[in-house]
C-alpha cells in the first residue's frame, strides 16, 4: 500500500481513518521480503490512510530493489551500512508526521486479514502506546512472543529448567495459555511486529541504537511504560512469523545473550547484575553440548563488556529475521 493523504485524525476517530506508517527493516531478506509484501493488502484492508516503509541496512542480496520492485510499492530507503535495528526504525520514523502511528515489522512476518485495522483500534485509546499481534508459526501454533521484566530469578530459573521455567509463570517468556486466549496488558513482547501510538512517539523518543539487535524492544517497551502508557496483547490481530533464526546462528546467539546483559546492568544495581550475568552464563554451560550457539552465548556471558563492534560484524552476514 502506498502512502495516502494525511488528515488530521486524532484517537477519537475511527480505527479506518487513522494513519499508520508500517515500517520494515531489511537486511539480507529477499528470501522473507516479498512474502510480507505480498500479505499487505488483506493485512491492512480496512484502513484509509496506510503507507509502507523499507529501510534497508545496505543489503547485498537485492533487498532494496525488490521491495522497490513490488506491486505494493513502498517507499525503500537505503542506508549505507548495517546500521541495525533500531537505526532502521528511528530513520523511517524521523520522516513521519507525529501525528502517524506505525507498525514495525521484521521481514519475515505475514500479516492475517484485518489484523492491521484490529491493532489501529487499540491504539485508539489514549492509555495504549503499543499494540501487539498474536503471533502463529508457521504450522499455526501460538508463538509465545509475550515476555515478562527480565529479572535474577527468571535468569536462575531458566538456566535450570529451560522452556519449563516459561510453564511455571517462573521464566522471562509467558507461557500462560490465559492471556494468550484473552488478551490484556503485557511488560513485553518480541520485536518482530509491534504497533507504536503517535503518542508513544512523542513521548518515549527514539529507540536506542546502541543494542544493535536484541533487547531494544525490551529498553523501549519499558520506556513505554515508565511514561505511563500500556503495552496491549491483542490476540484478534493475528500475524505469522517465520523467524527464530538466532537459535541457528552462534553469532546471533552470542548478540543475545550479551545485550541481555547489557539491558539488566543499566537498569540494576552491581550486585544484582552479576546475579543476573551468572544466570545467564550457567544456563549457556548447561547447554553448551547442545551446539554453537550455547557455547556462543555462553564465551558472550562471560565477557558481556567485549565491544559490540566485534559481535556486529560477525552477525552482519545474517538477515533481519532473526527474531
Amino acid at each position: 500500500m502506498t502512502a495516502r493523504h494525511r488528515t488530521g485524525t486524532s484517537l477519537s476517530a475511527p480505527a479506518a481513518d487513522l494513519p499508520l506508517s508500517l515500517i520494515v527493516v531489511t537486511y539480507n531478506s529477499a528470501r522473507v521480503l516479498p512474502g510480507l509484501l505480498d500479505s499487505l493488502p488483506e493485512g491492512l484492508s480496512g484502513i484509509r490512510d496506510a503507507e509502507t516503509i523499507v529501510v534497508d541496512n545496505a543489503s547485498s542480496d537485492g533487498s532494496a530493489d525488490i521491495a522497490a520492485r513490488h506491486p505494493s510499492r513502498p517507499r525503500v530507503i537505503r542506508m549505507r551500512s548495517n546500521a541495525g535495528y533500531a537505526a532502521g526504525i528511528n530513520a523511517a520514523a524521523e520522516t513521519l508526521a507525529s501525528d502517524r502511528h506505525i507498525l514495525i515489522l521484521n521481514p519475515d512476518i505475514r500479516l492475517r486479514p484485518g489484523s492491521g485495522l484490529s491493532l489501529l483500534h487499540r491504539l485508539r485509546d489514549p492509555r495504549v502506546g503499543v499494540a501487539v499481534p498474536r503471533m502463529l508459526n508457521e504450522d499455526g501454533s501460538i508463538a509465545l512472543s509475550l515476555r515478562r521484566e527480565p529479572s535474577v530469578a527468571a535468569a536462575w530459573s531458566e538456566a535450570f529448567l529451560g522452556r519449563l521455567a516459561s510453564l511455571a509463570g517462573m521464566g522471562e517468556i509467558v507461557g500462560d495459555p490465559t492471556i494468550y486466549a484473552q488478551g490484556g496488558p503485557v511488560e513485553w513482547a518480541t520485536g518482530a511486529a509491534l504497533a507504536v501510538s503517535a503518542q508513544a512517539r512523542r513521548v518515549v523518543g527514539h529507540w536506542d541504537e546502541s543494542f544493535f539487535l536484541y533487547s531494544e524492544e525490551v529498553d523501549y517497551l519499558r520506556r513505554v511504560r515508565e511514561c505511563g502508557l500500556s503495552v496491549i496483547y491483542v490476540p484478534e490481530a493475528e500475524v505469522i512469523h517465520i523467524g527464530g533464526e538466532y537459535r541457528e546462528n552462534p553469532m546471533l546467539s552470542a548478540l543475545l545473550a550479551r545485550n541481555r546483559i547489557e539491558y539488566f546492568r543499566r537498569h540494576h544495581g552491581r550486585v544484582a547484575a552479576v546475579l543476573f550475568q551468572f544466570g545467564i552464563v550457567t544456563g549457556a554451560a548447561l547447554r553448551s553440548f547442545l551446539g554453537p550457539g550455547h557455547r556462543a552465548a555462553l564465551r558472550a556471558a562471560l565477557h558481556p563488556s567485549r565491544p559490540p563492534v566485534v559481535l556486529r560484524k560477525s552477525a552482519g552476514q545474517f538477515t533481519a529475521a532473526s527474531r
